[in-house]
């Protein structure tokens, strides 16, 4: 299991704002749980891959995945 952050350099919506916006786990199967923390709003989503995280949210670059150590 590994621990990562998403870090957006530029929020392209306006919704989410910069910097540290969402924590996850990728579990040894590949597949992906993020903990959105922004606003109001506390929300979780499951992913089949950490690619699909960074397609989905990469925003060309503009979100990154910042891995934690254990």
């Amino acid at each position: 299991m590994y621990l990562f952050q998403l870090y957006r350099d530029v929020d392209i919506n306006g919704i989410s704002g910069t910097g540290i916006v969402a924590e996850g786990v990728e579990f040894s199967n590949g597949s992906v749980v993020l903990s959105w923390s922004f606003g109001d709003y506390h929300t979780h989503e499951s992913l089949p891959s950490i690619s699909a995280v960074r397609h989905i949210h990469g925003h060309t670059g503009k979100t990154r995945v910042l891995w934690k150590n254990l």
